[in-house]
């Protein structure tokens, strides 16, 4: 058995719809139900289009500790900071405090200058009596 395709058109459909209302006899709900499709058709397309720009392509990465170079820093998330190392080693404290920080972490700002005790490694800091800052991703 085969199936036969008919080629049909826009116009043949207009005016099978033309036929089908005129036997109605109400040419308005023709033009309402014209205006309403297309109000339709372009609300989606417009939702598309605003769709397709706003999206961003997702990347899953797995960052392990955070990796400290000579001149930047590279935090757990893998956001390179503008800020260089200071020289007195990879992990501040305060004299004051009782957390330890990365030095791009939030907390490090609110530590004056005189009040910072630095540390080369974690097992240095928690010697010395503190524990990682609750607030610093990584640590």
């Amino acid at each position: 058995m085969s199936v036969r395709v008919v080629p049909v058109s826009i116009k043949d459909i207009l005016e099978k719809c033309k036929s089908a209302i005129a036997v109605v006899g109400r040419q308005d709900i023709y033009t309402a139900l014209i205006i309403i499709l297309v109000a339709f058709i372009s609300f989606g397309l417009g939702r598309l289009s605003g769709m397709a720009a706003s999206r961003m392509p997702v990347a899953i990465e797995y960052v392990g500790a955070a990796s400290v170079s000579a001149g930047s820093v590279r935090a757990a998330d893998g956001v390179d900071t503008e800020k260089p190392v200071s020289a007195g080693g990879a992990f501040v404290a305060s004299k004051t405090g009782e957390a330890y920080h990365f030095p791009w972490c939030s907390g490090v700002l609110r530590i004056k200058e005189e009040n910072k005790v630095w540390f080369e490694t974690r097992e240095a800091a928690e010697a010395a009596g503190y524990r990682p800052a609750k607030n610093c991703k990584g640590l």
